[in-house]
């Protein structure tokens, strides 16, 4: 079973403008169905084929005699001595749409695209699958909560045919959903120990996958709370500074995301310390023990995992519509008249600042909003609507300024 992917169209017009295009993304997400589904007759190579890995790694000019583009080729980011050569074919052919590559992203290969080729590659980062596209709705606008978009939305209000427990728990990797057979402990712990052990000790060559893997579980303990390396380390056994290398590194390759608070000179009392999510709540929940749907939703964590799924969708939104999530979105934390105040997310767009509070909530107050007026003092931007994401059922005003939407909407 395909799922169709939102991004795709994007990526299908690019292309023709390019002379590459490279679709990143973590292990299994699903970059290489996407190409083979855009490229139906283009040969395919993956580098997770030892034999051709070892040919492009020790003969990269014969590679290209014996492979003629264009060419979709998987896993790039083992075969650095390869990146000299794709510009070389960039170059000295006029065509575009020559090469599409896949890749997680590494520093290693976000260093050889840089290096090697600039201006000629158009770079797409794919995620795991969106609620959009689980139930197949066409609708593929970014979440900026304005009036336009809540009117365009009511149209096309997304259904779930589940409870939205079932598909926190169950995750966003494409092979959970193409076979209704596939068991969810065991695609788990497979992820765990084939596909991010390996990615990461061909990275930092970890001596101890055990550790590393009471770091992750340590990490998927702390979705949705501000990054504290000095906590993380001391609870993992680990050193600050491997701390730091290892949460660098499981963000570069899609696992966790790293949320900015927002910087604005007025906001003098904010606090500067990230927010960390895990990318995908599915993983998050194999890693803390959550081995149920209804163990997760009445856990000690569920508030932080209904709010990891929520900000992961509105990141899909922005990604899956060819934008760049990272100029969009952060949060804020401060104090403000002698309280702390929060606010889930604040999405930007132009002049406009958009509050959102996320609530595992069916009864929306207005209260829920009280932090939003001091976005208020930032000078040269407007505030916008603002919104808070929860379980109600329906769009509800709370007053003028702000609404409540069910998370349908986003």
């Amino acid at each position: 079973m395909y799922f169709n992917r939102a991004i795709s169209q994007f990526v299908e017009k690019t292309a023709h403008d390019f002379k590459a295009i490279l679709v990143t993304g973590a292990r299994q997400v699903g970059k290489s169905t996407m190409l083979k589904e855009i490229y139906p007759k283009r040969r395919y190579i993956t580098f997770d084929d030892p034999l051709i890995l070892e040919q492009a790694k020790t003969e990269p000019g014969l590679f290209f005699r014996n492979n003629r583009v264009p060419l979709v080729l998987d896993e790039v980011q083992y075969i650095q001595e390869l990146f000299p050569y794709i510009k070389m074919e960039c170059d000295n052919k006029k065509e575009k749409d020559l090469f599409a590559l896949t890749g997680s992203q590494s520093f290693q290969l976000m260093k050889n695209v840089s290096e090697s080729l600039a201006g000629r590659v158009a770079i797409f980062e794919l995620a795991g699958l969106s609620m959009r596209e689980i139930r197949n709705d066409s609708f593929n606008k970014p979440f900026v909560p304005t009036e336009e978009y809540v009117s365009q939305r009511e149209n096309e209000k997304l259904h779930y045919d589940r409870d939205i427990w079932y598909y926190i728990h169950r995750g966003s990797y494409p092979a959970l959903y193409e076979s209704e057979g596939m068991d969810w402990q065991t695609f788990y712990a497979s992820y765990v120990q084939t596909y991010i052990s390996r990615d990461i000790n061909d990275l930092l060559k970890i001596k101890d996958n055990i550790k590393f893997i009471r770091f992750l579980t340590v990490l998927a303990a702390r979705t949705g709370q501000m990054l504290n390396y000095a906590k993380l380390a001391e609870h993992a056994d680990i050193t600050l500074s491997t701390a730091k290398e290892w949460t660098s590194v499981l963000e570069a390759s899609g696992i966790v995301y790293i949320l900015q608070p927002y910087a604005n000179s007025a906001l003098t009392r904010a606090i500067k310390t990230p927010k960390i999510y895990f990318r995908d709540t599915g993983l998050a929940c194999y890693l803390t023990k959550h081995r149920t749907a209804e163990l997760a939703s009445n856990g000690a964590l569920a508030g932080a995992l209904f709010e990891t799924f929520v900000i992961s969708e509105v990141l899909k939104s922005f990604s899956n519509a060819g934008m760049d999530y990272r100029m969009y979105v952060s949060y804020y934390r401060g104090k403000d008249k002698n309280r702390e105040a929060e606010i889930d997310l604040i999405i930007e767009d132009e002049d406009t600042i958009y509050p959102v509070e996320i609530k595992m909530s069916a009864n929306p107050r207005l209260d829920m909003t009280s932090a939003f007026d001091i976005l208020d003092k930032v000078k040269g931007k407007k505030r916008g609507q603002g919104t808070v994401l929860c379980m109600y059922e329906n769009p509800l005003w709370l007053n003028e300024r702000n609404i409540a939407l069910p998370i349908e909407y986003i």
